[in-house]
């Protein structure tokens, strides 16, 4: 077997054979590889600026968030009625017989 020229001490390695493009990465239309083939190349999109959406995206999420807390205050303020509807006179007897107890207490 041959054994390699041995090089005098100090001296680099031999450089790596530099890689090679891949074959067709720069051809054709649409490619999205940088010349050299070894990056992605930005490529605007066909048309120009992206279309637009209808903006209402904002909009709706402001809409529908004002839409849900008022239906909440309603459905709370419908709670609150059907509870002092069917409990009113017990919840007056409670207040009043509080107001009592306060009255009867003598002062120091």
């Amino acid at each position: 077997m041959e054994q390699p020229p041995e090089t005098p001490p100090g001296t680099p390695p031999p450089a790596a054979p530099a890689p090679q493009p891949v074959a067709g990465a720069q051809t054709g239309q649409g490619s999205r590889f940088s010349p050299d083939g070894f990056w992605w190349a930005w490529v605007p999109a066909a048309g120009g600026a992206a279309p637009r959406s209808g903006g209402g995206g904002v909009g709706l999420a402001i809409g529908l968030t004002v839409g849900a807390f008022a239906l909440v205050l309603i459905l709370v303020f419908v709670v609150v009625l059907v509870i002092l509807g069917t409990m009113g006179g017990q919840i007056a007897n409670v207040f009043s017989n509080v107001a009592a107890a306060l009255n009867s207490t003598p002062s120091p």
